[in-house]
């Protein structure tokens, strides 16, 4: 017995040995794992009908090529060049803009065809005079880093995917004997081309370029296009007319590449694109995608996007709550998009090349939008790339002369009011954010704000735009009110008492446009004169005054001093009795009321920026059940799983960033002082898998349709009294449980103590 016993010792070391040895190799295994297949959950059509304005095609995470169809109409609902009520395909561009109001880009657009060459797109009502073709959702496919469409006129099926700067296109043809790839520089979404060049560069490859004006005043693309095969026959010409030779230069120069076909052959071409030269285009491609494997690339790009879906994974049994959820997520990340090449280079502002540079550059910088939540989101799942999104801007800056407004390829638009690049970058600045110079971008802030335009001259001498010197003053006052809380934050993390209290001092001037008597917003013509007639839901004046929006929705933006706001309604009573009104007051806005005023409940509308936040400025009066009611009604109503699933833009992630952030259970009110507010979460569980290693657990307790209000939270097993949560407590990991009810607890979020406030 004694024999088996020392046996039988002898046996269990040397398994214990043997699994000691293996645990590295264990863990290695589980790290490298692949994430959950939350792609599964995205549909890239939701956004793409009503006004949306949502890209589709096949992209990667902030990758600078958006490949998918441009369509045969150009209104206001194509600005990305697609719309679900369309039927009629006109080609694959490689550049697409993702739910702006305006629209650009759409460049390099290639159309496989059969038949008879075409050399313009053709008309809605006589598609087939050009290269046009009808198509079917029936026949459409689409979810992350992929997109397939069969074209009905041509019977040729094409499937498109991408890397970063490449897009990849297969094409399955019927046999024929006339087959052909038509490149057109002359189309684009929304712009004109100013510069198109076409050159043969061996027998697979043509490189160029497409200068254009549009959105953006001064873009420059370049590109190469690799044919897996050598090109039999290829035909240039300058709009309409032949080139001789393999080169062409002109503003609509066309190329047309013709074979013969077997049936069910598959042709495949990339298209690698540079803002510095083909040169550059070519080493991209060569760099990411050497090989010709189309399902490996597509693999590819669905792991990179589960990657970055993966960083929020919830859980619930409502599959269409998962499906707005990820598809929301996803389209957070289409754009800021890179603009720089594989090795670094990249073109600036001043269309100086820059080398080699040490961030990643980015662009489309939709500011006015972005940085009420969809910013503040990736200093939570992005935080590497946001140091790359300030560096980008501070690079603007030195080319420029100003931090960017709305940036687009190289471009400044100067679109929307305000400097909202400012409470950008304060917000990376104070919460630390890697690899972004704190003192150098303040330097940046400030001399941007001490400028002289878009009405800045007027905020330094008089403290208010003067209401009949330029359009828009009250929105461009409010704006650069919340612009100079931000820089004040920064000069006081740095010491910089002078500065601190001078922008301070400015960002009280929304006490200017404040009138007393109507308790409204109000565009002011001199220190005692306000802008007359005025109506609060429209005027003739609103589209002077206002941005996308009337003075109901106005008389809130101050989310950098809701306790001053307040102050100006005399008291906490009469602000929330206003508040109330908003979301039940109607009235006709009239013809002069924008499209972007939509998703209305009341005067609230949900479908433009400036109401964002809220529904969250309850939770600063004690009342977070009214958010609770507020927000749940909107996450259940004006989000769906149809093309017209949005209530408004998506303008470049923000309508998304908006659902994410509140479905989650809460919302940064103020877009930089590291907090957010409290609302209704939706999941019984998310966890914020963290870059710093660290996860943070969020878990509800009762949760339902009718259980919406938060009746107690606890903090790693600790009672948790505020109705807000601080960033750096997310990014100390940990759990929160949050326990639900289906009556407003009369004691959570109440008390003065615990209801959110400007400053930590």
């Amino acid at each position: 017995m004694r024999f088996f016993s020392a046996r039988l010792f002898r046996q269990r070391t040397v398994l214990f040995q043997v699994v000691a040895l293996l645990l590295p190799a264990i863990a290695t295994v589980a790290q490298v794992r692949p994430p959950v297949q939350l792609t599964r959950y995205v549909d890239p059509f939701i956004g793409t009908g009503f006004h949306g304005h949502v890209f589709m095609g096949a992209n990667v995470p902030f990758g600078a090529v958006q490949l998918g169809p441009t369509q045969m109409s150009q209104g206001w609902d194509w600005c990305s060049g697609y719309h679900y009520s369309d039927s009629l395909i006109v080609g694959f561009a490689h550049t697409h803009l993702n739910g702006t109001g305006i629209g650009d880009l759409g460049d390099v657009l290639l159309m496989p065809t059969t038949g008879p060459v075409k050399l313009s797109r053709g008309t809605s009502k006589d598609s087939r005079s050009g290269y046009a073709s009808r198509f079917a959702h029936t026949d459409e496919i689409a979810r992350p880093g992929y997109y397939a469409v069969k074209l009905q006129r041509y019977n040729i099926d094409v499937a498109l995917t991408a890397t970063e700067r490449v897009g990849l296109h297969q094409y399955t043809y019927p046999k024929a004997s006339d087959a052909h790839i038509v490149i057109d520089l002359g189309e684009g979404v929304g712009d004109r081309p100013t510069e198109t060049y076409l050159e043969k560069s061996n027998d697979s490859t043509l490189v160029g370029y497409r200068f254009s004006k549009g959105w953006a005043p001064d873009q420059r693309l370049y590109f190469a296009i690799v044919f897996a095969k050598p090109i039999q026959k290829l035909d240039v010409y300058s709009d309409q007319t032949p080139i001789s030779g393999l080169s062409a230069k002109g503003v609509r120069v066309k190329g047309v590449v013709s074979f013969a076909t077997q049936a069910n052959e598959k042709v495949l071409v990339k298209v690698g694109i540079s803002p510095v030269s083909s040169a550059n285009a070519l080493a991209n491609i060569r760099a990411e995608l050497p090989h010709w494997n189309f399902p490996r690339v597509t693999a590819d790009a669905d792991a990179a996007w589960n990657r970055e879906l993966g960083k929020v994974v919830v859980k619930t049994k409502d599959q269409n709550r998962l499906k707005i959820f990820y598809t929301a997520l996803f389209h957070t990340q289409v754009a800021p998009s890179l603009f720089n090449d594989h090795n670094g280079d990249y073109r600036g502002t001043d269309k100086k090349v820059y080398t080699k540079a040490p961030f990643a550059n980015m662009t489309t910088f939709s500011l006015w939008d972005t940085y009420r939540a969809a910013n503040p989101l990736f200093t939570i799942t992005q935080p590497r790339r946001v140091g790359d999104m300030v560096n980008s801007m501070l690079a603007i800056f030195d080319q420029q002369g100003k931090l960017p407004v709305w940036h687009l390829v190289g471009n400044e638009t100067n679109t929307m009011p305000g400097n909202s690049a400012m409470p950008v970058v304060a917000d990376a600045c104070l919460k630390g954010i890697p690899g972004v110079d704190i003192n150098r971008t303040f330097e940046a802030m400030k001399k941007s704000a001490m400028l002289d335009e878009r009405g800045l001259k007027f905020v330094k001498t008089l403290g208010y735009i003067p209401a009949d010197s330029m359009v828009e003053s009250v929105a461009r006052g409010l704006e650069y009110a919340i612009d100079d809380w931000a820089i004040a934050q920064v000069a006081r993390k740095l010491g910089r008492s002078d500065d601190y209290a001078y922008f301070s001092k400015r960002a009280k001037a929304y006490q200017s446009y404040f009138d007393p008597q109507t308790r409204f917003m109000r565009g002011r013509v001199s220190d005692s004169e306000r802008r007359t007639p005025f109506s609060p839901l429209v005027s003739r004046h609103m589209k002077d005054d206002f941005a996308e929006g009337n003075a109901w929705q106005y008389t809130w933006l101050v989310p950098q001093d809701v306790d001053g706001l307040i102050a100006l309604f005399k008291g906490e009573k009469a602000f929330t009795q206003k508040l109330d009104s908003l979301f039940v007051i109607k009235g006709d806005m009239g013809s002069e009321a924008s499209s972007d005023i939509t998703g209305l409940i009341g005067q609230y509308a949900h479908g433009n920026e400036p109401s964002h936040h809220i529904t969250y400025l309850y939770g600063y009066v004690g009342q977070p059940w009214k958010t609770a009611d507020h927000v749940r009604y909107i996450l259940d109503s004006l989000y769906t799983t149809r093309p017209d699933g949005l209530s408004g833009n998506e303008d470049v992630g923000q309508m998304s960033a908006w659902y994410v952030l509140s479905s989650l259970g809460f919302y940064p009110v103020n877009p930089a002082n590291g907090a957010y507010v409290f609302g209704s979460p939706v999941f019984d569980e998310a966890t914020l898998r963290l870059e710093n290693g660290k996860s943070f657990r969020l878990k509800t307790v009762n949760n339902s349709a009718a259980n919406r209000y938060i009746q107690r939270v606890t903090l790693n097993g600790k009672p948790y009294l505020p109705a807000y949560l601080l960033h750096q407590t997310i990014l100390d990991g940990g759990e929160l449980l949050i326990e639900m009810g289906k009556a407003p607890s009369p004691t959570w979020g109440v008390r003065p103590a615990d209801r959110p406030r400007s400053v930590y």
